[in-house]
């Protein structure tokens, strides 16, 4: 279980009505091949042993009896293994009737939790049968032995640090204010629910927002077990609709109307690092009142082989969800800047055009914010500012774009006042080093700058997050403008987004400039071209993969995951599982494939890069935050500029 990962399985067995004996031999085989596939928690159905549609027969004394009899054959199945279940039946508790969950383990019973809120509307009268389970803290008599029995009981497993487990039944999740609140305020991190929930028209997608809905509100992994068609009777039909769900996100789905076996693998560390970050989650938290179970178990491997790591975790593979987010971020960014430019009161912003991606999203978030307050493309100086790098292909694309949006383009080439500096500051331009690179970028902020003080503009800032993080900018160069659009995007989003204008615009130049800038490789054209005129220095051959940095990016920053951990997420993402066969326009499912090694360069770079680099982040310009992942020294990332990266780096010096 190491990395804060357990295997967990939400079980739909088949059933007969009214037979314990043939639904226990069902989940006896349904337990066996869960625990076989590596399942540390098992959850089944409500009420699973008996069958939920028993209707008046669990007033039958043979019926209770054949129930008590069964749960105690299972649990002794469970001898020898460390496999925590939680099974279904009716137990009776001072001659009154409950609707339970047993929790089981290596042969024992741990406790029984009854369900709290008993439904008697429409299809359901529980109430004919069941008493509410509102207790905590009292013990049974069951089998010669005192067990547990109420409803705030927490399983505190010590084979994975912050894995605390409760439990509810069915109707405890649909209610207001349900009891899941109140277990994740007491701490529990995983919350099951045994289910016997019937079909009808659109309760299937109504049943998924309210589990993945409740595992975000709580913080919370959330495994609903339902029942199916084996209880299907008189009026109801049973979906098995099998669900798990962590913070939000829906992990596993059992197939509707087919019973069987849904796995995922939940992320406890994940839960624990989202808690620790939100002050406000343990406000009210509960201190009391909730009676703590110990529970033990091996810490063995999880292989990830139930848990789709996504290898573009900014980028939502769905092209559907793809466009409405390349919408939404556009809108985030050009109202950002239109209110900038509102507040100061100028109607000329300065943008310096290379014919890369960035800058190309730069301009054309620009003139969304003009259309947004009206004002004439003209107004915006897109200046093209040609140096020893550049290359035709790019300066024309540059170009192109300026003129299709109807902008002001100005052609400043910066090689003559570049060469001046360098007899000024003694630097032989056959050096190509890092000075030689930089004086051409702060040339080109310089020029930026001063054409923005004769317009009374402002500049705006073209470099984008995954630049930031590695600090792939010249200090006081292009790292420097008055408002910087991109700042909150990381660089596999920027593509996605300058596809997203191809698009949609209308203009058939645009559209054709804008795919041969997607198709042009990432460079900061700071070096000669090569003899036949082509790029000759390329950002992923010195820095690394972007979609390698942009995946560190985000597990370091959004989970605060160790370095072994990511390592160990990168080699399933990358492994060539996600490789893509789809059509050449469909960048979100190209994904390159790496060994350890690869990744383990690329990773020790980016700790090095985003630990050294601090110092630019810390006076970065203002650009708008459109992610949960930002770098503003104003908001988000609050990072000293001297902080120490060997502790860091010594998880990765053996590999």
């Amino acid at each position: 279980m190491r990395d804060g990962f357990i295997k967990v399985a939400a079980v739909t067995p088949e059933i007969k009505v009214a037979e314990p004996e043939y639904n226990t031999d069902s989940m006896i085989k349904s337990f066996d091949a869960a625990a076989g596939n590596g399942a540390k928690i098992i959850v089944f159905p409500e009420l699973s042993i008996t069958g939920y549609t028993c209707a008046d027969l669990f007033l039958q004394e043979v019926l209770l009896r054949k129930a008590s009899e069964q749960l105690l054959r299972f649990a002794a199945h469970t001898k020898g293994t460390d496999v925590l279940s939680f099974v279904g039946l009716p137990l009776r508790f001072r001659g009154e009737l409950y609707n339970v969950a047993a929790a089981v383990q290596d042969g024992k019973i741990l406790a029984f939790i009854p369900k709290r809120f008993i439904p008697n509307y429409s299809e359901f009268y529980e109430e004919r049968w069941f008493m509410s389970g509102e207790m905590a803290d009292e013990e049974i008599d069951f089998d010669g032995r005192r067990i547990p029995f109420g409803s705030r009981i927490l399983f505190d497993v010590d084979a994975v640090s912050g894995l605390s487990v409760a439990a509810e039944i069915c109707e405890d999740l649909w209610i207001a204010d349900s009891p899941d609140i109140e277990h994740s305020m007491a701490g529990a991190t995983l919350i099951v629910n045994l289910s016997a929930s019937d079909e009808v028209i659109g309760k299937g997608q109504y049943r998924k927002m309210l589990v993945t809905g409740v595992s975000a509100k709580t913080v919370s992994a959330y495994i609903y077990a339902d029942a199916g068609e084996g209880e299907s009777s008189t009026d109801l039909v049973f979906g098995a609709q099998n669900l798990i769900a962590e913070n939000g996100l829906l992990l596993a789905e059992g197939k509707l109307f087919e019973p069987g076996i849904t796995y995922a693998e939940i992320d406890i560390q994940h839960l624990i690092h989202d808690r620790q970050r939100m002050n406000t989650f343990d406000a009210h938290a509960v201190r009391e009142g909730y009676l703590h179970i110990p529970v033990s178990m091996k810490r063995e491997e999880t292989d990830l082989s139930d848990r789709f790591i996504d290898p573009h975790p900014f980028v939502p593979a769905d092209k559907k969800r793809r466009h409405e987010r390349c919408e939404e971020i556009f809108e985030i960014q050009s109202r950002g800047l239109s209110k900038r430019l509102q507040h100061i009161g100028t109607k000329t912003a300065v943008i310096g055009v290379s014919g890369g991606l960035d800058s190309t999203l730069a301009l054309l978030v620009t003139a969304r914010a003009y259309d947004l307050l009206g004002l004439d493309h003209a107004n915006i100086q897109a200046v093209t500012m040609p140096a020893f790098g550049t290359t035709d292909r790019t300066k024309g694309n540059a170009c192109l774009m300026a003129e299709a949006l109807g902008t002001t383009l100005k052609e400043i080439p910066v090689g003559e006042a570049v060469n001046l500096h360098f007899r000024d500051i003694g630097h032989d331009p056959e050096v190509r080093d890092v000075t030689y690179e930089n004086c051409q970028a702060r040339e080109r902020t310089q020029v930026l700058m001063d054409i923005a003080n004769q317009e009374g503009g402002i500049v705006v800032g073209t470099g984008d997050m995954s630049e930031m993080a590695l600090g792939w900018c010249t200090y006081n160069g292009d790292h420097m403008s008055m408002y910087a659009v991109n700042v909150g995007v990381p660089k596999t989003l920027v593509r996605h987004l300058v596809q997203y204008c191809a698009d949609e615009t209308e203009d058939e130049t645009l559209r054709r400039t804008l795919l041969d800038v997607l198709a042009t490789p990432v460079s900061p054209e700071l070096l000669p071209p090569t003899g036949n005129g082509e790029i000759a220095q390329k950002t992923e051959d010195l820095v690394g993969p972007y979609e390698l940095h942009d995946f560190f990016l985000y597990h370091c920053l959004r989970w605060g995951s160790e370095p072994v951990k990511i390592l160990r997420l990168a080699g399933a993402a990358f492994d060539g599982r996600n490789a893509s066969d789809g059509g050449e326009d469909d960048y979100s499912t190209r994904v390159g494939t790496y060994d350890e090694a690869v990744i383990t360069k690329w990773l020790r770079q980016f700790y090095r890069r985003f630990f050294q680099q601090q110092f630019k982040r810390s006076c970065m310009p203002d650009g708008p935050k459109v992610g949960s992942v930002a770098l503003s020294p104003r908001g988000d990332l609050r990072m000293p500029s001297d902080a120490c990266v060997k502790a860091w780096l010594e998880e990765l010096q053996e590999r």
